[in-house]
């Protein structure tokens, strides 16, 4: 039977391009596409893929908060981060979430298939670039309580810091999160004060150094 396969990136062109070649592959169907992070949700619900190969820096949802709720409604499914970063925080932050494997956009095809075939087989493929990368955060993070990035947030702390960072206002972002514009302010004010931060650039540029927003893709 077929690998299904979800693309999940923000660009249309790059999804065309590795649907045709995947869908060459004798093994692997690809059963859908989503061009931001709330999109793949819906679409996991709807296909119930084996793999989803997933961009880190997504709009509205960024990889690694969308890794995390893709596994709750899927569990069994296998997440391939497929990245243009190589930095630390994109890396260890994707495989916290819980992603089996992680690849940089300039890998060959080649490369691509074998590594979808390793994290189907429940193993986890990590690509030369950044295996270095997974072994310098180990390292930097054994001194006990160190904070890893982000840890301080709630899951919903999370999301709004990423809009936020987007440049939407509390309105907008109650709207897209189905919340109140008051609850949105709260979620503010706290992650302020757990960040020690009294602006939104501030937040904007700590939500870019961790990776929570795609703005440098």
């Amino acid at each position: 039977m077929a690998i299904r396969i979800v693309i999940a990136d923000d660009h249309s062109v790059l999804r065309l391009g590795l649907r045709t070649l995947l869908d060459m592959q004798p093994d692997m169907e690809v059963v859908g596409e989503a061009g931001d992070g709330r999109a793949l949700l819906a679409t996991v619900r709807e296909t119930l893929p084996d793999v989803v190969i997933m961009d880190v820096g997504m709009p509205n949802l960024n990889g690694m908060e969308a890794t995390r709720e893709a596994l709750d409604i899927h569990p069994t499914l296998r997440v391939l981060a497929l990245s243009g970063f190589s930095n630390e925080p994109y890396v260890a932050g994707m495989l916290r979430a819980g992603a089996c494997g992680y690849l940089l956009k300039s890998c060959e095809f080649e490369e691509l298939a074998s590594a979808v075939r390793t994290v189907m087989s429940g193993r986890v493929y990590l690509s030369a670039g950044v295996a270095g990368t997974v072994l310098e955060g180990y390292l930097s993070h054994l001194d006990e309580g160190h904070p890893e990035p982000a840890a301080v947030l709630s899951h919903r702390e999370r999301e709004v810091l990423q809009l936020l960072a987007e440049g939407l206002a509390t309105k907008a972002i109650a709207h897209r999160l189905n919340l109140g514009e008051r609850t949105v302010e709260t979620h503010r004010r706290q992650i302020m004060e757990k960040l020690n931060m009294r602006s939104v650039a501030e937040l904007t540029k700590y939500a870019i150094r961790q990776g929570l927003t795609s703005l440098e893709d």
